[in-house]
């Protein structure tokens, strides 16, 4: 993975039909001070919204994503850190296949980390590197028709009863 600003582009000589631009990067931290269980304060949705506002972009301008599922219920827990879905509907979006592929908004088109592996220090690349090939509409069978926005959410350690940090990445891809 390479990460350049336009002059690093033109030096290595990639077009700018292949180049995904990040339109925001956010991390947070958990709070071992926090007993609030409220999942309006989870790490993960507090990055996401730092990464909304950086980027310019609402939930609903995401068109697929990929999240730190190393567990079932990850998937249903970060799409609706990630606001994709509201607090409490997760698991009836996914009932209905709101989350697969031609789905409202595809999750873990690649599978999730439960399904191609979780190896520890490359998850999180894995997870973009399948975000930028969504973009740039090189998936295959796993395309995401006309993706042009992507999440991308990633988290990890423990503190107190949540992650102890979570990143969460805001993409275009080239063609937007």
């Amino acid at each position: 993975m390479i990460v350049c600003n336009e002059e690093g582009l033109r030096k290595i000589g990639c077009g700018g039909n292949r180049a995904v631009e990040i339109l925001a990067s956010a991390v947070a931290s958990g709070d071992p001070n926090s007993r609030s269980e409220a999942p309006e304060r989870h790490v993960a949705r507090r990055a996401a919204i730092a990464a909304y506002e950086c980027s310019g972009l609402s939930p609903e301008d995401v068109d697929v994503a990929e999240v730190h599922d190393a567990t079932a219920v990850g998937e249903l827990l970060h799409a609706e850190n990630l606001m994709l879905v509201p607090i409490g509907e997760a698991g009836a979006a996914a009932e209905r296949g709101d989350f697969t592929i031609g789905g409202a908004i595809p999750i873990n088109p690649s599978g999730g980390l439960e399904s191609k592996g979780h190896p520890i220090g490359a998850t999180g690349l894995g997870q973009i590197h399948e975000l930028v090939t969504q973009l740039r509409g090189e998936a295959g069978k796993r395309q995401v028709q006309n993706a042009r926005h992507a999440i991308h959410e990633n988290s990890g350690g423990l503190i107190g009863i949540e992650e102890a940090v979570a990143v969460v990445n805001i993409f275009r891809g080239p063609r937007s």
